[in-house]
């Protein structure tokens, strides 16, 4: 795998946008997703689905919880969301801004602390758990509460219901050793998600700060067959500078230096859309299906050859995999509130069953996916043998089913796999 700055795939710039949350025909599986931000506003780990005109984040048992990540990026601007948490010890909701270096802004619900909203924020991944703030409401499973963020070069604010909640100014995060701010600056996106942090395995400090180990047997449990949080809408205003910082004139994001601060992005016209999942930065056509029309020379290739070549490219693939997938991630914060930093979090990520009711207690008759190859409670997963039985199509449906069949191919586990991976180049 390589970690130049050159392998890693433009982001594309930040958008304006108004996302009505009660369909899904505007999210994708992140194992269909290539790139292209103009045909979907989210990429989907999991199992979201819509119930009553809103998207439900699934966490089924022994699953992983559920992780949308806005296909633009955004470079300071404000973003809004409208949602209900889910509720429960060890049940974690979180509205954050996450950049492919890790500069992080948060919202994060534990569930057994529903008149709390937590707000933080991290630079580069650096763990300072003296950054998080509290800001007091009602019931957040009961009611919905607009939750915005406003991030601006010099500071950030966090607003609930139309209020102030907090204000962070840049000035006040001078780091005297690094000789620089510890100060969120670089292109985002946005990512909603639902994950266990009570999860068996999980850090101690992790369970504890999400309020104690997970109840796959609670009520939301028997009665929905998950645990979930709505989301009604949420929206993106852009900073809309002239030039850098914040700036989006151009097609992509991309860094032109290891430093990763906001001195580093360029605001360019380079191409953000791949071939494949497979493709890199330094080859954004690497594995490019070929045309389908094919001359009969072709079709009469000899057998030892085609297979001398397929055997050559599948070892080319395995030296040379993607530095980064478009809408890629972990799934975690960079945080995760545990007693080490650099463990292997799957909050957010995805669920590993199909959800098998709504949250009314209504059921269907869906069938549960063939997880038979598949480690339900990771997203590892190797489920190529029942690819042809998971559908990925959107579905406006409001049945509280998924468009995904609980079911993760082996291009989704790659993703998780490189895109966290990526983040090692600095």
């Amino acid at each position: 795998m390589s970690f130049s700055l050159d392998s890693c795939v433009p982001a594309p710039v930040c958008e304006d946008r108004k996302m009505k949350m009660n369909s899904l025909d505007s999210i994708v599986d992140i194992g269909k997703y290539l790139g292209d931000s103009s045909k979907a506003d989210w990429v989907a780990q999991g199992e979201p689905v819509v119930f009553q005109n809103n998207v439900l984040l699934t966490m089924p048992k022994d699953s992983v919880g559920t992780l949308l990540s806005s296909t633009v990026y955004m470079w300071y601007g404000n973003v809004k969301a409208r949602f209900k948490t889910s509720r429960g010890a060890g049940v974690i909701t979180a509205f954050i801004l996450f950049s492919d270096v890790k500069d992080e802004i948060d919202y994060e619900f534990v569930g057994t602390e529903l008149g709390d909203a937590q707000t933080n924020y991290y630079f580069q991944g650096i763990t300072n758990y003296e950054n998080s703030e509290n800001i007091t409401l009602s019931d957040t499973f009961a009611n919905f509460h607009d939750y915005e963020i406003r991030w601006t070069p010099d500071k950030i604010e966090w607003w609930v219901d139309g209020k102030l909640g907090r204000t962070l100014q840049k000035s006040d995060t001078w780091n005297a050793t690094s000789k620089n701010f510890d100060f969120p600056q670089t292109p985002s996106r946005v990512q909603l998600s639902l994950w266990p942090g009570g999860k068996e395995g999980n850090a101690e400090g992790t369970v504890a700060w999400a309020g104690g180990p997970i109840d796959w047997d609670a009520p939301d449990i028997q009665k929905s067959g998950y645990y979930f949080a709505t989301f009604s809408d949420v929206e993106i205003q852009c900073f809309n500078a002239k030039s850098g910082p914040g700036s989006n004139s151009g097609t992509s994001y991309w860094y032109k230096d290891a430093a990763g601060t906001n001195d580093t992005i360029v605001d360019g016209d380079k191409r953000h859309t791949i071939a494949s999942l497979m493709a890199t930065g330094e080859d954004m056509d690497k594995g490019k299906k070929e045309d389908k029309k094919k001359d009969s020379k072709d079709d009469d290739k000899d057998d030892k050859d085609s297979k001398d070549s397929k055997d050559k490219d599948k070892d080319d693939d395995d030296d040379d995999e993607p530095a980064t997938i478009p809408g890629g991630s972990s799934g975690a914060p960079s945080n995760d509130h545990g007693d080490d930093s650099s463990d292997d979090s799957s909050s957010g990520s995805g669920s590993g069953s199909t959800p098998k009711g709504n949250p009314d207690g209504s059921t269907d008759d869906t069938e549960p996916a063939d997880t038979t190859n598949c480690e339900t409670n990771s997203f590892n997963q190797d489920c190529a043998s029942s690819s042809s039985s998971s559908s990925s199509s959107s579905s406006s449906s409001d049945d509280g089913k998924g468009s995904n069949a609980g079911t993760r191919n082996g291009a989704s586990a790659l993703a998780i796999i490189i895109a966290g991976g990526a983040l090692f180049w600095l």
